[in-house]
């Protein structure tokens, strides 16, 4: 007895054994849970199975970035599904990230009527629910635009209408194989290049226009390779037949409501992140940085948002998650997207409501981690170095 009172008592190995009680109660829970699924399947005469994924899905998808059609499976149908809420959350991300460092600045601006501005957009958005937002933007874009055979014509390439935005789609033919060289070449100089470029400011305090820079290179040598291989690209001009625009690239309105919406929405969380981690720098740098003769610009850009990386960079995490997982709600104005295709439609024709939710959860747990793997990443190449 004393001996268990010993071990009980000594604090390493009381912590293992509550460790290991506790994952025992998990894992009775978690065989309990599946013994329980697998019981009710059994009483209404069902089994688990995938192989409704291989049947044709039967149903069309407004949006799609691969061909797909009616008679495809639904698995297809999954993967455009996702491909769509792929779509949503890098766009979102994107306007998101730039808006909301914009307003965050702006935010903190000496100039009364631009930070009161930020201010009243910011508590305005974040306090109206994400929904609201979505049908907000969904209802201005259809009852604003145009009909199609009224649509905003821009040099007869482009369209604008209430029915989708329409844009030449470029056709390749054969010689494309050194327009791509030539752009991977040019990303690879350009990553190379900022290397270089952020060493020799470190080293002897010289910048050069590094953006500028890289942006002429990535543009330039395409273009050449784009001339040299005889212009092996053609675009297919959008036409109006019928009652629509056929043809070109099309974005649909409800991906430009779903991306207006959620950028929108996450920029104001954004941008007053961006203001904690700005007001977390000491003002002494600020006042170093303008003792020297630097621009206001310059001593934001350098001196500023670089040691408030460090603070934004977790939370913003956070909020790149909310975005990813808010596009499932794009359902509501219809917008094909992976809740929509595989956990809705398919989920009500095959009546696999388990498998289809099995499926939608693993991936969005995918994506989720994903995100959060490259952040994390992100946020160990900016904080300090220890020495």
């Amino acid at each position: 007895m004393s001996f268990l009172s010993n071990i009980w008592r000594n604090e390493k190995s009381r912590e293992i054994i509550l460790q290991i009680f506790v994952l025992f109660c998990i894992g009775w829970f978690l065989s309990w849970l599946i013994a329980n699924v697998d019981a009710n399947f059994k009483a209404l005469g069902k089994d688990i199975s995938f192989e409704f994924l291989f049947i044709p899905a039967g149903y069309d998808i407004n949006q799609y970035l691969i061909d797909y059609n009616n008679r495809d499976s639904h698995l297809r149908a999954g993967i455009v599904g996702l491909l769509n809420t792929g779509l949503v959350a890098f766009f979102g991300i994107i306007l998101a990230t730039f808006l909301g460092v914009f307003l965050g600045i702006v935010r903190l601006s000496k100039n009364w009527l631009a930070s009161k501005l930020a201010y009243w957009y910011i508590e305005f958005s974040r306090n109206v629910p994400i929904l609201l937002h979505i049908l907000l933007w969904h209802g201005i874009i259809i009852n604003t635009l145009p009909h199609p055979r009224q649509a905003l014509n821009l040099g007869d390439l482009t369209f604008l209408s209430n029915r989708g935005f329409y844009i030449p789609k470029p056709l390749t033919e054969n010689g494309i194989e050194l327009v791509y060289l030539f752009f991977v070449i040019a990303i690879i100089f350009s990553v190379l290049f900022f290397k270089y470029a952020r060493k020799k400011q470190d080293l002897t305090g010289v910048q050069y226009p590094v953006f500028w820079i890289n942006l002429s290179v990535i543009f330039l040598l395409p273009t050449i390779a784009f001339l040299i291989s005889g212009m092996p690209i053609t675009l297919e001009i959008p036409a109006l037949k019928g009652f629509n625009f056929r043809g070109g690239m099309h974005m649909s309105p409800e991906l430009a409501a779903l991306t207006f919406a959620l950028g929108i929405y996450t920029a104001a969380f954004i941008a007053e992140i961006v203001r904690a981690g700005i007001m977390a720098v000491d003002k002494g740098q600020r006042e170093a940085a303008e003792s020297i003769g630097l621009k206001p610009s310059k001593v934001m850009n350098l001196v500023i948002l670089p040691q408030a990386r460090r603070v934004i960079i977790p939370p913003l995490t956070s909020q790149y998650l909310n975005l990813t997982k808010n596009s499932s709600l794009a359902i509501a104005i219809g917008y094909m997207d992976l809740v929509a295709t595989l956990g809705g439609i398919s989920l009500n024709q095959t009546g696999r409501e388990m498998e289809t939710m099995i499926i939608v959860m693993l991936i969005y747990l995918s994506v989720s981690l994903s995100i959060s793997a490259f952040m994390n990443w992100y946020n160990n190449k900016a904080k300090l170095v220890g020495r």
